[in-house]
């Protein structure tokens, strides 16, 4: 049933709230009035923030990870290893990963996995840079951590190609502690640190 709507302006705003992921009209109208209760400061700070982030967000220049700088904060730590980089699809599993606190090494955010269905290709993916990564020599070990769904390893298996022209790069899996399908962002943060630390090397097969 079409809701009626007694302001154009309402009917707009609740209209590009139900666009976000997840958000359906009712939801997207709580939030409108919401914002409508408050101080009209704080809803242009949060109109400001988000037009802010869209158009001053920066990505890594090296791991490709959302930040403020050219280079990342954890990219710019001296004290992370530098010669293990763990490979995730996007920047909610960085962090993901962070909150377990058992990895210091590095991060490579491929911004997605292979899925023809869905029109993404490696060529949509930063893969070829991870090479040039592994290419510079720096690199010792690359863990493949990505959600144990078809997508991921697929993208396992064109990222394990890639990198078998750098036989002395060790290439690791996490332990498949989480269930087939799941997204690694929402692993408890033990069971995905046990998949860290019990990572094996990937051979090419499951």
């Amino acid at each position: 049933m079409s809701q009626h709507y007694s302001s154009v302006l309402l009917e707009k705003a609740v209209g590009e709230f139900a666009k976000l992921p997840g958000i359906g009209r009712k939801t997207a109208m709580r939030l409108v009035l919401h914002l409508l209760r408050q101080d009209t400061e704080r809803v242009d700070a949060f109109s400001q923030s988000i037009s802010t982030l869209k158009h001053e967000v920066k990505y890594c220049r090296v791991c490709h990870n959302i930040s403020d700088t050219d280079i990342c904060q954890l990219c710019a730590n001296p004290a992370r290893d530098a010669s293990t980089v763990c490979v995730v699809e996007n920047i909610r599993d960085v962090m993901a990963v962070e909150n377990t606190q058992q990895f210091r090494g590095l991060y490579h955010v491929l911004g997605g996995v292979i899925s023809p269905m869905d029109g993404i290709g490696p060529s949509d993916l930063q893969i070829d840079s991870l090479v040039e990564r592994v290419k510079s020599g720096v690199v010792k070990e690359v863990i493949l951590a990505l959600s144990p769904t078809m997508e991921g390893d697929t993208t396992n298996f064109y990222i394990f190609r890639k990198l078998a022209p750098y036989p002395d790069v060790k290439i690791t899996l996490i332990a498949r502690g989480i269930a087939m399908g799941d997204e690694l962002e929402y692993a408890d943060e033990v069971t995905l640190g046990r998949s860290i630390a019990n990572r094996t090397v990937f051979t090419g097969t499951l």
